[in-house]
């Protein structure tokens, strides 16, 4: 099939503009096996043994998905006439293998995690909360287990830090926990030591006690507080823990909850002058966030880089193996039964904005499918 017909048939499918990635002399777009059926409910069914495709460019404002390469396997799209207009009901396809792809625009944050980010921005978050609907909605919706079985080590650098030090922050994570007893925060002169209270995350610096991090109230789940000595031995005996499957969670149900809620106003300077590294291993389990769920399976290493923690965090995970993924976006829903890829997440804070790129070097996915049927108040399709 000549390639103007394939882009035409892609075009008229996903209702987004189509155009090369790259030099345009290098696009490729084919069709191989294709069949259609009139079905009879009025829809017609189109079923092509291959697709393939090289340098394409897919934009649907605000999101552009650019795609070095993408070969698919028995794909089924159904397509339903409206208003005489052929819409996209549902595609399917067996297999998907890709490689040179990315995805990028805003990067549009769940209710409660864009809470906290104001809350650690210092924000107004009454201002922009949404309805008490879509709050509840959200509660409960988080799951992170792989946080639970977390191994690894991440390293800050804060330099010329006028408001506290120069210093080399190092915190361990095992078994999924924090325990700033092992955190080191290293610096000319005597060294300093992070701990938690019921107050928030703290270091203890030769100066006195400084908050990085306050929370709304306390307990917190998954927080062991900081105990003191006894009257003659140290002030402070345990620093306190941090149980990250259970706390990350806590945070984010909770979300913003009044004044004095998250990075202060100290933290929030430091940031800008702090690089970050580190490299972690995360469990297997479920991953469940609003509008989306998946199963991690086996241990994945992923390594974190910032040259600027107020300025952007890049990811890389080199082997990322997921199955029975389920999501949601604008009435859609998408999901694919099991994928395996090479990718690196790019997270970038353009002040009050921010925007992704997610790159995958290679990859494959089976199972896949979309569907965009609409959907009557008690669950029947509607149109």
């Amino acid at each position: 099939m000549t390639v103007s017909l394939a882009a035409s048939l892609i075009e008229l499918a996903l209702g987004s503009e189509l155009g090369a990635s790259g030099d345009a002399g290098r696009n490729r777009c084919t069709l191989e096996g294709v069949t259609w059926q009139s079905m009879p409910d009025g829809v017609v069914e189109l079923r092509v043994r291959r697709f393939e495709a090289t340098a394409l460019r897919l934009a649907s404002d605000p999101f552009v998905l650019e795609i070095g390469r993408i070969d698919v396997h028995e794909l089924v799209a159904r397509l339903r006439a409206e208003a005489g207009v052929p819409r996209l009901v549902c595609v399917q396809a067996d297999k998907a293998e890709f490689s040179g792809l990315k995805l990028h625009g805003p990067l549009v944050l769940p209710p409660q995690i864009q809470k906290i980010r104001e809350a650690s921005q210092g924000a107004d978050a009454t201002a922009s909360a949404p309805d008490a609907a879509a709050g509840h909605a959200a509660t409960g919706a988080w799951h992170l287990a792989p946080l639970g079985e977390a191994e690894g080590t991440i390293r800050g650098q804060i330099t010329d830090a006028h408001l506290l030090f120069d210093a080399d922050v190092t915190v361990p994570i095992r078994d999924g926990q924090v325990d700033f007893n092992d955190a080191t925060v290293e610096h000319v002169g005597p060294d300093s030591r992070m701990g938690v209270s019921r107050m928030g995350v703290y270091v203890d610096a030769p100066n006195g006690r400084s908050y990085l991090y306050q929370f709304a109230a306390a307990p917190l789940a998954g927080v062991v507080f900081e105990h003191r000595g006894a009257l003659l031995g140290p002030w402070v005996s345990e620093r306190g823990k941090l149980q990250l499957q259970a706390f990350a969670e806590s945070m984010l149900r909770q979300g913003h909850r009044g004044p004095g809620h998250g990075l202060t106003e100290q933290a929030r300077l430091l940031l800008g002058r702090t690089s970050l590294s580190g490299e972690l291993r995360l469990g297997e389990g479920l991953v469940a966030v609003p509008g989306l769920q998946v199963h991690l399976e086996g241990r994945h290493a992923i390594g974190l880089n910032s040259q600027s923690v107020g300025r952007g965090l890049k990811v890389e995970m080199a082997s990322l193996a997921a199955r029975d993924a389920a999501a949601a976006w604008k009435g859609a829903q998408m999901g694919f039964d099991h994928a395996t890829a090479k990718l690196e997440l790019e997270v970038l804070v353009e002040g009050p904005a921010m925007r992704f790129a997610l790159h995958v070097e290679n990859g494959t996915a089976e199972g896949l499918r979309i569907d965009l049927q609409r959907r009557g108040p008690g669950g029947s399709e509607g149109l």
